[in-house]
């Protein structure tokens, strides 16, 4: 049976929307057409569109098929990313600078788009001012993954706070978040994974009207289903998703696998 014949199967918990497509390709491109007609629609009752991209593995798929596509407002974007590592230098394999230039900002011509500089002197003062661009920015839009232990952004189940009065803030990385990068091949090993970085905090990622969240990849399945079912805590940062008013979250075949049981 061909992936086009194949039923996307639709899932509920609270307000959030999870769709199981028939592949890592077919989930990242019906989020980056559901993304398309978001921009779409902004751009014509605003000048600006203010949109938060993620980085990582979970992307891939999401940001070719997006940058792919013709005739989007890209000119009328200014781009932001979510995070970024302490201490990494931009052409790093691991910045996330380095991969919004290499899979977003090389491809598409944005009005503009704002790094964010891990390797700068005083990194509190770095997402301070980065928080202060964003809020002035107001991001409509956010693309989004869920980390391994349940993180977004970096707001890893030890420092996330659904409550955190600040915008954007320096956290430390948990083990089981480092070793998700080294198993992605961000690293050559955990060792060397940085042990902090700057993130935009949930509540910032929350206020953005739409989110919409890649989730493919077998190492996602167990995080998805406690996503989907744990009680709402920041044990698990991103069942917090389930009370925003419009999010979809984009599976494949194996991120959705421990749903089966459940469905």
């Amino acid at each position: 049976m061909s992936e086009g014949t194949v039923q996307t199967r639709h899932l509920r918990a609270g307000f959030l929307k999870a769709e199981v497509h028939p592949s890592r390709a077919a989930a990242g491109l019906a989020a980056a057409r559901a993304a398309a007609t978001a921009l779409t629609g902004l751009a014509a009752t605003r000048d600006s569109i203010g949109v938060i991209f993620a980085t990582g593995a979970s992307q891939f798929a999401t940001l070719a098929a997006l940058t792919s596509m013709g005739n989007l407002p890209w000119s009328q974007v200014r781009g932001f990313h979510m995070d970024e590592y302490v201490g990494i230098a931009a052409d790093h394999p691991a910045s996330f600078r380095r991969y919004m230039r290499e899979r977003l900002v090389s491809k598409v011509r944005m009005n503009e788009f704002f790094e964010m500089d891990g390797n700068a002197p005083d990194p509190e003062n770095t997402a301070q001012e980065y928080a202060e661009r964003l809020h002035a920015a107001d991001p409509q839009l956010c693309l989004l993954g869920i980390g391994e232990n349940g993180h977004l952004a970096f707001n890893d189940p030890g420092v996330a706070d659904f409550t955190d009065p600040v915008d954007a803030k320096i956290v430390r990385l948990d083990d089981v978040c480092r070793q998700q990068q080294a198993a992605e091949g961000w690293f050559a090993g955990v060792d060397e994974v940085a042990e902090s970085a700057i993130t935009l905090t949930i509540p910032t990622l929350m206020r953005v009207p739409k989110l919409i969240a890649s989730v493919p990849g077998i190492r996602k399945a167990a995080i998805v289903k406690r996503t989907l079912y744990d009680p709402i805590s920041t044990a698990c940062p991103a069942t917090i998703l389930r009370t925003h008013p419009d999010v979809t979250v984009y599976l494949d075949p194996e991120s959705a696998s421990a749903l089966d049981e459940l469905s």
